[in-house]
């Protein structure tokens, strides 16, 4: 039986922007999957962010920062519990699935050095359908964004559970087993820890020629070669490294 086979646990963040240093859990999601039994056990936190949550966030997700402060618990409260369910997760064997894993992981790991003074120090088997996609089909044109992603290997992520954090950490799961039986050779026979490495290397290769490609863009507009210089793409995943120069308050 391989690993798409048994159990796996869906994970995704809900945010007040896209900047992992600086920005806040909104919702999150963890969800337990038995594959066997096609038993779904869903648990979902709305946190309440300790800033504002700005209105271009809030036309994604639909939570207003009144809603939060109002019903949400505390973001401490919220980064631990998830990083629990997780860490229960990797105790036991069972992949997190998370779709962009160094966005919703590092910034997890954030909200943990912001709140609790300790971060992520050690990750179990992750499965990001973003990158094992991007491995698998490296040339298919189009949008790589969840639900385009969903949508190509036929699995319909519609708009009302769509940029909801229980609806994309199960859409997440959904496809990892959608790529396991699509890619069995590539992906699904491949051991947990061995995929790692795998999706280890491959994001480090898209990162790499992603950066170029943004060099040459700077270059083609005119700009100086200090500003071409400092256009980087992160290749850590699926956890970005943390250093103490890095702002987190």
């Amino acid at each position: 039986m391989t690993w798409h086979e048994r159990a796996m646990v869906g994970f995704d963040l809900e945010t007040t922007g896209v900047d992992v240093e600086t920005d806040r859990i909104v919702t999150a999601s963890v969800v337990w999957i038995d594959v066997q039994s096609r038993t779904v056990d869903g648990l979902r936190w709305l946190a309440d962010t300790g800033v504002p949550i700005p209105a271009a966030a809030t036309a994604v997700h639909g939570i207003s920062t009144e809603y939060a402060v109002e019903h949400g618990k505390p973001a401490g409260d919220v980064a631990k519990a998830v990083f629990e369910e997780l860490s229960s997760a990797w105790r036991n064997g069972i992949p997190v699935v998370v779709f962009n894993a160094p966005y919703d992981l590092t910034l997890l790991d954030r909200e943990l050095r912001r709140h609790h003074g300790y971060g992520i120090e050690s990750v179990g088997p992750v499965v990001d359908p973003l990158v094992i996609d991007r491995a698998v089909d490296r040339y298919r044109r189009g949008s790589r964004k969840l639900a385009d992603v969903c949508r190509h290997y036929g699995l319909n992520l519609t708009d009302d559970v769509a940029h909801t954090s229980d609806g994309d950490a199960l859409a997440a799961a959904r496809l990892a087993w959608c790529l396991a039986n699509r890619y069995p050779a590539e992906v699904a026979r491949v051991d947990l820890y061995q995929l790692r490495e795998l999706q280890r290397q491959s994001f480090a290769t898209w990162a790499a020629q992603f950066e170029a490609y943004l060099r040459e863009r700077k270059a083609a507009q005119g700009s100086t070669p200090e500003e071409i210089e400092a256009v980087a793409v992160d290749r850590d995943w699926p956890l970005r490294r943390y250093t103490n120069a890095k702002e987190v308050a």
